[in-house]
């Protein structure tokens, strides 16, 4: 939720770098979020949070599951395994398709992972049946041509799933600008999906201020990463009432055989 000092793709390979050398990042995330160690994530969904996203998407065995912004892959590796689909990771970061083709690979699993971005994906029109972007709408560049982009590489009757923080009031200008301009709603609506839901997830954000509690009270030496999580959870606690934590779901308008209601 901190408004990052460089949002390139440069930056981020420096950030992810930073989390290989960090056992304790990864310890104090897992034991919050009540992930398992093979579980590298990059942003907060917890381990019933997880299970929320797996019930939204709808995924059958065989489905093509993309994982926008996928960081180290986690998320996406997780609900592929749980699901039978098959996985395709994108991020901008290099380091961060690296790092995910090597837990894959670690893991014993089939995925694909690619450089792309929010507003180029770098997919073939209709060549996923569903997408999940967790945490990361609000980095796009031009968010119409994100939403755009996502309606466009999903099949007819594909569902996309979206979770985010917004902004309680938008014009709040204690939160980060760019929380307080995303619109889920009216983004995945202009882009052209139908079905479009945005419900508050409140059950998430217990897990979530309990990490940022400890984090801020850290003393992370000489660990950058740790001094990133230290610095983030600064910026996050003072503004946390303010903002909701919601997933999105919409579909492309054709129903899908044996997607949820």
């Amino acid at each position: 939720m901190e408004e990052r000092p460089q949002l390139t793709a440069e930056y981020f390979d420096s950030w992810y770098a930073d989390m290989v050398n960090s056992p304790r990042l990864d310890a104090i995330t897992q034991r919050h979020l009540g992930l398992p160690p093979s579980l590298l994530s990059t942003s907060l969904l917890s381990w019933d949070a997880i299970g929320d996203v797996e019930e939204a998407l709808g995924l059958s065995p065989g489905d093509t599951l993309l994982d926008l912004a996928c960081g180290r892959g986690g998320y996406g590796l997780e609900l592929a395994e749980r699901t039978g689909a098959h996985l395709v990771g994108v991020d901008f970061s290099a380091e961060a398709i690296r790092q995910a083709a090597g837990l894959a690979e670690q893991l014993g699993r089939e995925a694909n992972f690619l450089v792309g971005e929010l507003e180029s994906i770098g997919l073939d029109d209709g060549s996923v049946d569903a997408l999940l972007c967790v945490d990361a709408i609000q980095f796009a560049g031009d968010s119409a041509v994100a939403y755009s982009e996502l309606r466009r590489i999903l099949v007819p009757g594909g569902r996309a799933v979206l979770t985010a923080w917004t902004a309680i009031d938008p014009a709040d200008q204690r939160v980060p600008e760019r929380l307080r301009l995303v619109d889920l709603a009216g983004g995945l609506a202009a882009a052209g999906f139908e079905d479009v839901r945005v419900r508050e997830q409140v059950a998430w954000r217990a897990a979530e201020r309990g990490l940022w509690e400890e984090a801020a009270m850290l003393d992370p030496g000489d660990d950058p990463a740790l001094q990133s999580l230290r610095d983030e959870a600064k910026t996050v606690l003072p503004v946390s009432e303010l903002t909701r934590r919601v997933m999105a779901v919409a579909t492309t308008g054709v129903e899908k055989l044996g997607a949820p209601e």
